[in-house]
């Protein structure tokens, strides 16, 4: 007989069906910790954790001595000091406990996301060109630790809370995180169905509605950390004003746009419209590219958040409402990307 041809082994081809998969799994982990970053915010627990420690910090105190030394560590900041001096240790281990939380999915989804590249990359089963990319976005996810910590020192020494412009940085770089590896998988599952296919581009007009969803993110996070959903529990006027009154306009006019409770709170309800419009029209681009799919999750996850919106705000800003705000606003971030990606896939 003369010589066979030796089939390559199984294991050394591209698996990009698999790898599409498991990108899909960390942005779950991503949406997760979104999720859980806003319990946090919302219970003012993000200052609760003076350290960082990225190893041995998974392990929480165990003892009662261990939560003694934590809860001083914490009786040194501004925030114990000036607004929770008495607490009880039940109470420090209450916004401990969300704290730890976050920080260990951060841990969660390194690990989630790190072990199974340098599988995939040993079985050579990443498709060619993908590899910079998957390793830019773990390297993100590397970057997004390091912010956390820069946003939480910001309310450590001089502040009663965390900068609300680092605030903005951590969850934007979230969402663009999840936003990416979402992208990333839909790629992925186009060269799975055809050897041939290139990855989507970015068109422009997908870019101008995901910088319209950019500027409600971050008036969003201005919010969130200015508590200014606070200012007015009435819609659609605010405190019986279209405008509302005790806007300070002393300032200079980026910092009052960026740091006025009343003006961010009647910027972050008012251009959800406008980011809306851009979604809406994004979702109609993208039903006539053939992702139904893609347009009915961008109708649904933006009714939905602009309902949600309302109800938190009439609701004096309920945590589970509140809660529920961000998290579908994440959905909305997932629904966009796809459907920013079926119209930029169209002709690829």
């Amino acid at each position: 007989m003369g010589p066979r041809m030796i089939a390559p082994s199984q294991s050394a081809r591209p698996r990009p069906a698999a790898i599409g998969r498991w990108l899909l799994g960390v942005a779950f982990l991503v949406f997760c910790m979104v999720v859980v970053g806003g319990i946090t915010r919302l219970t003012e627990s993000g200052l609760s954790i003076t350290q960082w420690k990225p190893i041995t910090g998974a392990i929480p105190p165990l003892t009662h001595d261990q939560w003694m030394a934590a809860f001083r560590d914490y009786q040194q900041i501004p925030e114990y000091r000036e607004i929770n001096r008495g607490m009880s240790l039940a109470d420090f281990q209450f916004i401990f406990f969300w704290e730890w939380v976050h920080r260990l999915l951060g841990r969660l989804i390194g690990l989630a996301f790190a072990l199974p590249l340098v599988w995939f990359a040993w079985k050579r089963a990443i498709p060619a060109g993908y590899g910079p990319r998957l390793v830019a976005l773990l390297a993100l996810g590397g970057l997004q630790g390091a912010i956390g910590w820069w946003m939480v020192k910001s309310g450590l020494s001089v502040r009663t809370d965390v900068s609300h412009y680092r605030l903005a940085v951590h969850l934007l770089t979230a969402l663009f995180i999840m936003g990416g590896l979402i992208w990333t998988a839909l790629d992925l599952f186009a060269l799975a169905r055809n050897p041939q296919a290139r990855p989507a581009r970015l068109r422009p007009f997908a870019l101008v509605v995901l910088l319209l969803l950019l500027v409600q993110l971050m008036l969003g996070a201005f919010t969130a950390g200015l508590d200014a959903g606070y200012v007015s529990s009435t819609w659609p006027l605010m405190n019986d004003h279209l405008v509302p009154e005790g806007i300070d306009w002393t300032n200079s006019l980026w910092a009052t746009l960026s740091s006025d409770p009343y003006l961010v709170h009647f910027l972050h309800r008012w251009w959800a419209w406008v980011a809306a419009a851009g979604l809406f029209m994004l979702a109609v681009r993208a039903k006539r590219a053939g992702r139904r799919g893609a347009s009915i999750a961008i109708h649904a996850s933006v009714g939905t958040q602009i309902i949600l919106g309302i109800a938190t705000v009439l609701s004096g800003i309920a945590l589970p409402l509140a809660v529920l705000h961000q998290a579908v606003g994440a959905l909305v971030v997932a629904a966009a990307a796809w459907g920013a990606h079926g119209i930029g896939a169209q002709r690829a």
